[in-house]
């Protein structure tokens, strides 16, 4: 029997780009959350062979491209199983908007398929799966509050967050990754710090901010706000990949100048783009934020963090 698992996005509480590896990837560092915005995506099991994946949308490839495709594939090995697998992706996030849309595509088919056949993988296994297939797979497999090493794919769960109002501006342009890093590149060889030297900025960042987390002592400034979640990101954190995105796209700096014109405490990029994302105090002020970008012409979502234990309650209740 087919089950429809929902597909939630994320979005990047900064993110460090590091130096080229041998492999062609980079270093990256970076927190990822989970947030309410999502795709559903259904999965079922019947007899036959192959893979089908089907979606209205006509720029969501259905081939073997597609990194649902892989995951398929990877998931009937590892489960042992044999028969036709039909995906069906009901697309509501942007296509290449930096918010993980395809890459939570591909762990809900991993997550389907375990519930559909009634088998389950060890946590080990789903996590292998899911780092072979792309370097955003394994965040999803975590939910909530995520620190991000590696080239992305090694993941550790950070301690769950209170839920954070948020405001999505998914401008009508698209951002290709590959193409952000080359330009990143490019730059880093003409104008940028040291990626080394960034890393360890960003790093000890988070190690503050845990630090104070868990310091419950820790002195609070006149009026600030009580949420953990806004006190990291008002630490200074961004996301390299402004530096290059922005100047290719100026649309998407006006998007962020925009939000923080809302009211938000705190505006992105998301992953390389092409969506920026804004943190609020409170949901009113971020309905008020939305109402006013409408107004202005972008394309605003008003949505919400999601902590870890919520993501898991949600992901399955559709």
């Amino acid at each position: 029997m087919p089950v429809t698992v929902r597909s939630f996005a994320k979005i990047n509480l900064g993110l460090r780009i590091g130096a080229a590896r041998d492999d062609g990837f980079h270093e990256l560092l970076t927190v990822y959350q989970t947030i309410g915005l999502h795709d559903l995506v259904k999965v079922g099991i019947e007899r036959g062979t192959g893979i089908e994946i089907h979606c209205a949308d006509p720029r969501v490839p259905t081939d073997e491209s597609n990194t649902c495709f892989r995951t398929a594939q990877s998931t009937l090995r590892a489960l042992g199983l044999k028969g036709r697998v039909v995906i069906e992706i009901d697309k509501r996030l942007p296509i290449q908007g930096g918010l993980g849309g395809a890459s939570a595509n591909a762990v809900a088919v991993l997550l389907g398929l375990e519930l559909a056949s009634k088998k389950s993988l060890g946590a080990t296994e789903r996590l292998a799966i899911a780092a072979d297939v792309g370097s955003d797979l394994p965040l999803f497999l975590v939910g909530g509050a995520v620190l991000g090493v590696g080239r992305g794919e090694q993941v550790y769960p950070l301690p769950d967050l209170p839920a954070t109002a948020c405001v999505v501006v998914t401008p009508a342009v698209g951002v290709s990754t590959p193409r952000a890093f080359a330009e990143w590149d490019r730059r880093q060889k003409l104008t940028l710090p040291a990626p080394s030297d960034r890393m360890l900025e960003f790093g000890r960042a988070v190690s503050a901010w845990l630090s104070a987390r868990f310091y419950s002592g820790a002195p609070r400034r006149r009026g600030q706000a009580e949420n953990p979640l806004l006190d990291f990101v008002r630490a200074g954190i961004d996301n390299d990949f402004e530096r290059v995105v922005f100047h290719e796209y100026p649309e998407l700096c006006e998007g962020k100048r925009a939000l923080i014109d809302a009211g938000a405490e705190y505006a992105s990029l998301s992953g390389s783009g092409s969506a920026v994302y804004g943190l609020f105090a409170s949901p009113p002020a971020a309905r008020r934020a939305a109402a006013r970008l409408g107004k202005q012409g972008w394309t605003a979502h008003i949505t919400v963090t999601l902590g870890r234990g919520r993501y898991w309650r949600r992901i399955f209740d559709c």
